[in-house]
């Protein structure tokens, strides 16, 4: 494929997603793609030293697809491991951020439950905050087909750490609005080869930046305009009586599945 192009078709339709509002909620980051580039935090190093040794290789020289890919944010910690990634995105709004902030990397529109490439083209796939958005009945399945042999599937979200007072206290007032996501995802992978790990971490970010990343989650893209300002609004007010300098350290738990091996596991009917 040529670098730096796009193909796939223009309306891409996310199968296995039965209800419309998930459908509208995978494919809402369109309208917020620049936004979301700007405020979505990125991931820790230690992630990614985290992924070589569960997966048992070096990013440096590997086919990498990533999948979900969005913006490019993970797409852009990849490449700088040295892998070869292919980014494959649904959303046109999302993949031309990507294509903007990141031209020389080949889009493919398209997504997890049914992967546009032969057998065994990849090393690795990564899905950065995007499994959630696939049926695991047709994901599984394609990955495993997709991936060459001993490559390996790496899943990974970053999530607010309510351990911290004051994020539990905003997750208190957000609940009735929001969902959470699995930290890992292991249960799914019962027949391959699998192992997890959980890295805390954080950023420091501002009252007003930390505001403008909530407001990219879908939950709240979706939402009625009036009431998510409304939301958005008395939750960085109670947030600056809490940080009156404007400042704070938004802390995460990220948490990583790698499955290595996705041919089913050959200890299976052993003895």
């Amino acid at each position: 494929m040529k670098a730096g192009s796009t193909r796939g078709s223009r309306h891409v339709k996310i199968v296995g997603m039965t209800s419309p509002v998930d459908q509208a909620r995978a494919l809402s980051f369109d309208a917020v793609a620049a936004q979301y580039a700007a405020a979505r935090p990125t991931y820790p190093p230690s992630l990614f030293d985290a992924l070589e040794e569960l997966a048992g290789r070096a990013l440096a020289g590997a086919d990498v697809l990533d999948c979900g890919a969005g913006t490019g944010i993970a797409t852009r910690q990849l490449r700088e491991r040295g892998a070869r990634v292919v980014a494959l995105e649904p959303g046109a709004g999302m993949a031309a951020e990507l294509r903007r902030s990141q031209p020389s990397v080949p889009i493919v529109r398209g997504e997890g439950n049914h992967l546009p490439f032969g057998a065994g083209s990849f090393d690795v796939i990564t899905y950065a905050q995007a499994w959630h958005w696939t049926d695991p009945a047709r994901s599984v399945p394609e990955a495993v087909r997709v991936l060459r042999p001993d490559g390996a599937l790496a899943l990974w979200w970053n999530q607010a750490d309510t351990r911290v007072g004051w994020v539990a206290e905003e997750d208190q007032r957000l609940a009735p609005f929001t969902r959470g996501f699995p930290t890992t995802v292991a249960e799914q992978f019962a027949a391959h080869r699998v192992a997890t790990r959980e890295l805390t971490w954080s950023r420091r970010t501002t009252v007003d930046e930390h505001i403008r990343n909530l407001s990219t989650h879908s939950h709240f893209v979706i939402m009625d305009p009036a009431e998510r300002t409304e939301l958005l609004d008395a939750n960085r007010a109670a947030l600056a009586r809490l940080f009156p300098d404007g400042e704070l350290d938004e802390p995460y738990r990220c948490g990583l599945t790698v499955v290595r091996s996705m041919s089913p596991r050959s200890d299976r009917h052993a003895g």
